[in-house]
């Protein structure tokens, strides 16, 4: 790869207009998800900047998740799905109760609809895969690292049944957001519960029942928001049990 898209950079904010000028070659794909970008040594002679400046600003992308550095390996570009979320993601590790509330309403605006969507449009074998992500989730009942990715693979399958790119794409946003809420809400002990659920939302899709598969799916988010928010808690009763008392 050439990488011949680099240009100097105009000295007026550089931090800034370095980091404009990469965002813009990351969002529009001229390096690729998994892409190797070049040294820093090179980056500097082709952008025309220091290495201060130019650290500063691939420290900003990392912190936007579009960028990640692998100790002795080098700088990579990370999944499109990362792009913009890793700030999201902070927020609810050790946010305040609304914007978890904030993160409920998210998942349900685009999670119910794409429900009865699935409910509607599901091929065959679109049913069989979401069917197998629920057949990984029984067989992980104990696996807890096993279970959330067949739990996330459950939800994912139900997005890509319900055959709508926008929603797919916002669905795609909140990922990693979708991850660490499955992540938090195992830790409260809620498998059994979500897989029960699970299934219920499975079955009205596999009935072809939009509304019954809308309602299972609301009742699901509505319930699990309610470990996450316990699972808050915990943290943040767990962090003061910790401090020494005076």
């Amino acid at each position: 790869m050439s990488d011949s898209f680099l240009t100097p950079v105009s000295r007026t904010t550089l931090t800034a207009d370095v980091c404009r000028q990469l965002v813009g070659h990351l969002v529009r794909g001229d390096w690729a998800e998994g892409d190797r970008l070049p040294p820093e040594r090179e980056l500097c002679t082709r952008l025309g900047v220091g290495r201060a400046s130019l650290r500063e600003a691939l420290k900003a992308l990392e912190i936007m998740g579009m960028i990640e550095t692998r100790l002795g390996d080098g700088t990579f570009v990370c999944s499109r799905s990362e792009f913009f979320s890793r700030p999201l993601l902070w927020a609810i590790t050790a946010s305040s109760d609304r914007d978890i509330d904030e993160l409920t309403e998210a998942r349900k605006l685009i999670e119910i609809e794409m429900a009865g969507l699935a409910a509607q449009r599901a091929a065959p074998e679109e049913l069989a895969s979401i069917g197998h992500c629920l057949d990984r989730m029984e067989a992980a009942i104990e696996d807890r690292p096993a279970f959330l990715e067949a739990d996330l693979d459950f939800h994912l399958a139900i997005g890509n049944a319900a055959h709508n790119r926008i929603l797919m794409n916002a669905l795609h946003l909140i990922r990693n957001l979708m991850r660490q809420w499955i992540a938090q809400t195992l830790l409260t002990g809620a498998s059994d519960l979500a897989l029960k659920q699970h299934k219920q939302i499975f079955l009205a899709m596999a009935k072809r029942s939009p509304e019954r598969a809308r309602e299972a799916m609301n009742e699901h988010l509505t319930s699990m928001a309610k470990f996450l928010l316990e699972a808050q808690q915990n943290r943040i009763r767990d962090g003061r049990e910790q401090v020494p008392a005076e």
